[in-house]
């Protein structure tokens, strides 16, 4: 059996970064896995966009799951979760096993991406992460939660992401953004809303924002007929209709459904209260703490918007 092709590491990588990876992120990654395979190396990517449960799920390993400490980082607090962040790893020369060996092949590696312009975590001084490359632009996770966004600096030199193999629709790689959340966007700025609910119409770029938060909660206060403030006060977690799968319109599913998406989740946005839509609530639910139990109330509707 020869040498794995560059291909399908490409697509490999491409496929385990997922969408709402920044594009230089992206397209700097990919890039990596070509340097180092033209110096010999096979490096493939394992992680990109996380959403926040499942950092959440990650940060749970070594503490009340069951394996060794992994991250520091719970949902949020991670540049995984704005699609600014790569794992790699290298395989043999078959590309089937793993090889996590952090010898000179993988320093390597590493010292290719900080070329690229990436940061790596076998540099940092505490939590030594070996795998991880990332490029922030100087944002903190605080800033980037606020939904602020890094101006990055492509170094790859090459004028397009390029040559591989998985198609990516021209709106996220555009862009960067989620979407699920550029679905969550549309649906704001649907059905008159931003006039009903009193907001200034969203520009769809698949980014969770203050703008998008706020334009989700004055639709929120729109549904449950209360003051339309973009304030979530005692009246509007008391005014929220209580949604689930037994008992739901398809005007709050939506707006449920958008308001997962934003927080991380992948739904249709059709106002189908189906088992998928079910599976993300609790799944939300469960990485805020509270009851686990596929229903939209006030406990919910409240860490949806706090």
């Amino acid at each position: 059996m020869g040498r794995v092709s560059l291909n399908t590491l490409l697509q490999r990588s491409e496929k385990n970064m997922g969408s709402g990876m920044n594009p230089i992120v992206k397209k700097s990654a990919l890039e990596l896995v070509r340097r180092a395979y033209a110096e010999g190396i096979n490096a493939q990517i394992s992680h990109g966009m996380r959403t926040y449960a499942q950092q959440n799920a990650l940060y749970a390993q070594g503490r009340t799951k069951k394996g060794a400490v992994v991250t520091n980082a719970r949902g949020g607090y991670s540049n995984h979760n704005f699609g600014l962040a790569v794992d790699y790893f290298l395989t043999n020369n078959e590309g089937t096993t793993a090889i996590w060996d952090v010898d000179k092949k993988w320093r390597r590696v590493a010292a290719i991406g900080k070329s690229l312009g990436f940061s790596w975590g076998g540099d940092w001084t505490s939590f030594k992460d070996y795998p991880h490359l990332e490029m922030t632009g100087g944002l903190s996770t605080a800033q980037l939660r606020a939904g602020k966004r890094p101006n990055l600096v492509d170094k790859t030199g090459t004028k397009t992401a390029a040559a591989t193999p998985t198609k990516v629709s021209s709106a996220t790689a555009s862009s960067g953004g989620s979407s699920y959340i550029k679905e969550a966007q549309k649906y704001a700025n649907s059905r008159d809303y931003p006039t009903k609910a009193k907001f200034t119409k969203l520009t769809v770029d698949g980014y969770k924002g203050p703008k998008t938060m706020n334009a989700l909660l004055r639709i929120y206060q729109y549904y449950a007929k209360v003051a339309i403030d973009g304030i979530f006060g005692r009246n509007s977690k008391a005014a929220g209709s209580i949604q689930s799968r037994k008992k739901h319109t398809p005007g709050w599913t939506r707006l449920i459904q958008s308001l997962l998406n934003v927080h991380g989740h992948k739904l249709a946005v059709d106002g189908i209260f189906g088992s998928g839509t079910e599976a993300a609530l609790k799944s939300f639910q469960r990485s805020k703490g509270i009851a686990v139990d596929g229903i939209a109330g006030p406990n919910t509707y409240e860490k949806f918007f706090k």
